[in-house]
């Protein structure tokens, strides 16, 4: 049980495989090339000799500590260092072994090193599988925000077998599904009808259902990516609920909240916006929140107490969608569909903002 989505980029193209068992196409992707694994020190343990004997040979590990803090100007220099002890040359290959974390410093140092080797993506998180690993966007966080420094550095092929999804503790689990939520409430009603219909047997994490939702959220990126690559116009509705959800993985140090827990609270806000400035019907921005509950991402239990709005407001300035200053959302008319991020009222976000901090009222 497997199916291929493919990446359509001219000569950047890539296959996207999807289903249990799909870790047999590695040795495809990096096809006779000699490279090193980057992964962290939780994932080598469940899946590290797996990995091992399907590559053969000698392939050096690098072992990152677990979470977003490996996301650093300090650990992206580390790794580069040690890709260079490897000796890898302009024809190496890293294999990014992982969630979002792993994979996206190892992106940005496969784009940067020797200004561009190649890399594998292979995600074993859901969030990871549905869009982090999926189009190209690679970085690092630094202090002043979230994502501020990256390329953009396709991968050569992506390895989402959903057998790995079994190890992944449950708060990981929910975590991902805010982001395939994300992709039916911005971008596919159909979809998230299905969500709605499939809850109990993604949560039992049936085979069938999980191949079915992730290769259909790979599928809609996919349709993005390959008509804006670079992030110049359409790519940004990917970020629904992301703008807030920066905010709070940064104002709590990226500590406190996992990133799907941090674009859940996002979305709260971003729906009660919708409702409230560009019609959305208020039936479905309950039909959202319900689900996102089903998945244990209430938002009321997620937020975090004793938010300071105005750090989460200056924090928001530093969001790579803000222009001139202004802060921009994501924001949804009907289900299914979003426009590009839009300008808002700073007096009005300031008001809104500080009763959503307070009491979860976004609108």
């Amino acid at each position: 049980m497997a199916c291929k989505v493919q990446i359509d980029l001219g000569e950047r193209s890539y296959p996207i495989w999807v289903g249990a068992g799909v870790l047999s196409h590695l040795p495809e992707a990096v096809n006779g090339l000699r490279g090193l694994v980057v992964t962290d020190a939780h994932v080598a343990a469940c899946h590290g000799e797996r990995i091992a004997a399907l590559l053969g040979g000698n392939w050096p590990t690098v072992v990152l500590s677990p979470g977003e803090t490996s996301k650093s100007a300090a650990c992206w220099a580390d790794l580069l260092e040690k890709i260079a002890q490897a000796r890898l040359d302009r024809t190496g290959v890293l294999v990014a072994l992982g969630g979002g974390v792993v994979g996206d410093i190892t992106g940005f140092a496969a784009a940067t090193y020797m200004r561009g080797i190649r890399f594998v993506q292979v995600p074993t998180s859901l969030l990871a599988m549905v869009d982090s690993s999926v189009g190209g966007k690679t970085g690092i966080n630094l202090d002043a925000g979230k994502n501020l420094a990256g390329a953009f550095h396709q991968p050569i092929a992506v390895c989402a077998d959903t057998d790995t999804l079994a190890t992944l503790p449950p708060r990981e689990f929910a975590a991902g599904m805010a982001e395939v939520i994300k992709y039916g409430v911005a971008l596919d009603a159909a979809f998230f009808a299905w969500l709605e219909a499939h809850t109990a047997a993604i949560q039992a994490r049936q085979p069938a259902a999980l191949e079915r939702m992730v290769a259909r959220c790979c599928e809609i990126k996919a349709d993005v990516v390959a008509r804006d690559e670079r992030e110049g116009g359409l790519r940004a509705v990917l970020n629904f609920g992301h703008t807030l959800g920066h905010a709070l993985e940064k104002v709590t140090s990226y500590s406190g909240l996992l990133h799907g827990e941090a674009v859940a609270l996002g979305m709260d806000f971003a729906l009660g916006w919708s409702v409230a400035h560009k019609g959305f019907p208020a039936a479905d921005a309950a039909r959202a929140i319900a689900l996102l509950k089903q998945f244990e991402l209430d938002p009321v239990r997620l937020r975090p107490a004793n938010l300071d709005w105005q750090a989460v407001r200056a924090a928001m300035g530093r969001d790579k969608k803000a222009a001139a200053g202004a802060v921009r959302f994501v924001l949804c008319d009907r289900l299914g569909h979003c426009g590009l991020p839009e300008p808002v009222s700073p007096a009005t976000l300031d008001e809104s903002l500080k009763g959503w901090c307070a009491h979860g009222i976004g609108q």
